[in-house]
């Protein structure tokens, strides 16, 4: 671990990285199905048939929000692991409650390569800044830093006065956790007067960051600034990385994701570039996921980045997938609006406009259609929003193209003044 990347797999070449992806996922998908839950999602899906994205691409998408209702059918996992619990290292507890594992393989959340990738090293110190309060994000650093070889001051959150005087005392190298309380922790030892300056790097995670708020950590003494997406059921999925001092565009994948970008509401993959709903299938023996729709937005770079880190990388989170909006007392879901979509195949692309005031609102499918349409698509999709969503609704007709690209299948655009 003296290069620039954790191990090899990072600079493998893409084909390859896809070759080798594809010919474990009918192990993952064997393994999945040992586990009842899996059994059940999986029902009659030959593991030896999922050989390639298009195969995968049939297969059902299990969304984070149906964990809680997996969970209280099967307790403690919904059926979804293929561990004992008796034989995992942790159980945590997200609100909701949503119960996360940990088995006990070593760097179990794959956290080494965000922090490899931030400057640390072995023999370094880094201030962990996350919680250690039922949540994972702290063991995720602590593992990864285990295996790099760093060691760790577990400092959690709050107590900003006591994280100053552990920083200006043991001059740890990297902060990890998120970006509003690192600013905390720097204007309070501004305001102390205390040296916090031996602190270069900062991995950034559960918040967004803005870019002026790292311009601020640059100008306040940290020139290393990078994110790191993750959630508790997955751990690391992406994250940022340099070439030579400069920062890469995007956020590099994980190598052991395996990443769709889909049409929120839908498991149907867009082109490369769009945005879409993030569905992630996790090589991971405890707690295998398939089509794992994770209820965040992105999208893939169509564009090779810098540096040797040769894996896909998207845009960062852009946002969440659940568009879910009330008109008129009922609830109106994105897979609604998938489901008018997939019954008239002249729709190309499709956004549900909800307009008005509440209490009297408008709801507008606007519809890409090529060429005229036929005489009746109109009347049979208004029909069919009819028939789907128990409400009534109008049906625009626009040219292909014009709909925007931001991944949204329902805007609500309704006055609330």
């Amino acid at each position: 671990m003296t290069g620039i990347t954790l191990d090899a797999l990072e600079t493998r070449a893409p084909a390859e990285r896809e070759r080798d992806l594809l010919a474990r996922l009918p192990a993952l998908i064997a393994r999945a199905q040992a586990a009842p839950g899996w059994a059940n999602i999986l029902d009659g899906v030959d593991p030896h048939a999922i050989t390639s994205r298009a195969a995968l691409a049939q297969l059902p998408v299990t969304r984070k929000s149906d964990l809680k209702a997996l969970q209280e059918r099967d307790p403690p996992f919904g059926g979804l692991t293929a561990t004992a619990a008796s034989d995992l290292a942790h159980v945590f507890m997200s609100p909701g409650p949503i119960f996360d594992p940990e088995g006990r393989g070593a760097d179990w959340w794959r956290f080494g390569r965000p922090l490899f990738a931030a400057g640390v090293r072995a023999g370094g110190l880094l201030q962990n800044c996350f919680s250690y309060h039922f949540t994972p994000a702290a063991f995720m650093v602590e593992s990864g830093a285990a295996r790099i070889g760093c060691s760790v001051i577990p400092a959690g959150t709050g107590q900003t006065e006591m994280q100053v005087q552990a920083m200006a005392a043991l001059r740890p190298d990297t902060y990890v956790g998120t970006p509003s309380f690192l600013r905390i922790i720097i204007e309070k030892a501004r305001e102390t007067g205390l040296d916090i300056s031996s602190v270069r790097n900062a991995l950034l995670g559960a918040e967004a960051l803005p870019e002026s708020l790292r311009s601020w950590f640059h100008e306040h003494g940290v020139p290393h600034v990078f994110q790191t997406y993750a959630s508790a059921d997955i751990g690391s999925i992406a994250y940022e990385t340099e070439t030579n001092g400069v920062l890469d565009p995007g956020m590099v994948l994980d190598e052991e994701v395996l990443l769709e970008i889909v049409r929120p509401g839908s498991g149907e993959p867009v082109a490369p570039g769009d945005i879409g709903e993030v569905v992630i299938t996790l090589f991971n023996d405890d707690y295998p996921l398939i089509r794992f729709a994770t209820g965040d937005l992105s999208a893939l770079l169509p564009q090779a980045a810098p540096g040797v880190r040769t894996n896909s990388r998207i845009r960062g989170w852009l946002g969440r997938a659940d568009q879910t909006t009330k008109v008129r007392a009922m609830f109106v879901h994105a897979s609604q609006v998938q489901n008018i979509v997939r019954r008239h195949p002249d729709i190309l692309k499709a956004r549900l406009l909800v307009s008005g005031r509440m209490a009297n609102d408008l709801m507008t499918l606007q519809c890409e259609v090529a060429g005229t349409p036929d005489p009746g698509l109109e009347a049979a999709i208004a029909a069919s929003i009819r028939e789907v969503t128990k409400l009534r609704g109008e049906v625009a007709f626009v040219a292909p193209g014009s709909l925007p690209d931001d991944g949204k299948v329902i805007e609500d655009a309704r006055d609330y003044s």
